[in-house]
């Protein structure tokens, strides 16, 4: 996965908690409309604000370079594996489940384009970055050091990102200890409340 594909996580977090959203205790099935012919999902809406023609190549240039395309059409295969759990464990137990989730994955990528997504990074590339950093940029990730950073940063970002979770179990598990120790009847009523759930 490229450095990229991170934007697009961004993206796909939002579509887990949206597909979870109808499935609570209050769902009810929509009445059934007929469905349209299959086809492309429609194009993304253009952003109201024009970006500067020269600055939108740069940033296109700049995607081309970086294996955006590419680094985003892995995270779409990839995804399922991501979202699919939640879906699981919001969803009621049956025999139905499985052939759900398989097909709204089916759907989910015809909706989900690559070239959309693309839209949707320029305007936030263009905020936060003027040409010259874009150009630079460019420059820089065609240099070998930019290479190796686009190839490694990802695979960096997720051992820190796991490093930083294992820690902050561990001091969130040390806190809890030394809370309880320093309040035995906050811990007396944990423990009363943990016996009347298992009856």
């Amino acid at each position: 996965m490229k450095l990229i594909g991170l934007f697009f996580l961004a993206c796909a977090a939002p579509i887990a908690v949206a597909a979870q959203e109808p499935l609570g205790a209050s769902y009810q099935v929509p009445a059934t409309q007929p469905a349209p012919p299959a086809q492309a999902a429609a194009p993304a809406a253009k952003p109201e604000t024009a970006i500067d023609p020269a600055k939108d190549a740069a940033i296109r240039k700049l995607f081309e370079v970086m294996g955006t395309k590419d680094a985003m059409r892995q995270v779409i295969a990839s995804m399922s594996g991501t979202i699919r759990p939640l879906l699981e464990s919001s969803l009621p137990r049956g025999e139905y489940r499985a052939q759900l989730i398989d097909l709204f994955f089916q759907r989910l990528q015809v909706k989900l384009r690559v070239d959309d997504l693309l839209e949707l990074a320029i305007p936030i590339y263009d905020k936060y970055f003027s040409l010259e950093d874009i150009d630079g940029l460019t420059k820089f990730y065609q240099t070998p050091l930019g290479k190796k950073a686009i190839s490694v940063l990802p695979q960096v970002l997720l051992e820190a990102q796991a490093a930083g979770k294992k820690l902050g179990q561990e001091m969130g598990r040390q806190s809890m200890i030394e809370v309880l120790d320093e309040h035995p009847d906050l811990k007396k009523s944990l423990e009363d409340a943990g016996a009347a759930q298992k009856n």
